[in-house]
């Protein structure tokens, strides 16, 4: 009984001084409008061979548009809309704004790798929403 009582605090013990070895792990903080932006930044940096300028134009519009996003969605919330066609139509109309912005700085070239790596896809999905809503 000793030696249960004993090896019931080592265990308890450990765990308290060392949390992740218990399977307890912290719940990960949503990343923020900057680290988004900045990740996307640097995948289409890759993925399109931009110029430093680029890079710079794709950050700042997506810390824009995508904090402007979130501030919608937000107002929505606490507005208590429970339809998620309109958090949809906000993220549409976003995404949009965002297309249509890298359209201006990216050359032809980029604009069809852009759009060959999903984003034309994303567009047509677009465009069958706003046809399908009044």
């Amino acid at each position: 009984m000793k030696r249960f009582t004993l090896s019931v605090l080592i265990l308890m013990t450990l765990r308290s001084i060392f949390p992740a070895a218990s399977g307890a792990q912290e719940p990960q903080e949503p990343p923020t409008v900057t680290q988004m932006a900045a990740t996307e930044a640097e995948r289409l940096e890759r993925l399109l061979d931009l110029e430093y300028w680029q890079v710079f134009y794709v950050d700042s519009t997506l810390q824009h548009d995508f904090q402007a996003m979130q501030d919608e969605f937000e107002s929505l919330r606490k507005a208590k809309v429970s339809n998620s066609a309109m958090y949809i139509a906000v993220q549409d109309k976003w995404m949009e704004k965002i297309d249509s912005t890298y359209r201006k700085f990216f050359s032809d070239a980029q604009w069809k790798a852009y759009l060959k790596s999903g984003a034309a896809k994303q567009q047509k999905a677009r465009e069958k929403r706003k046809a399908v809503l009044p």
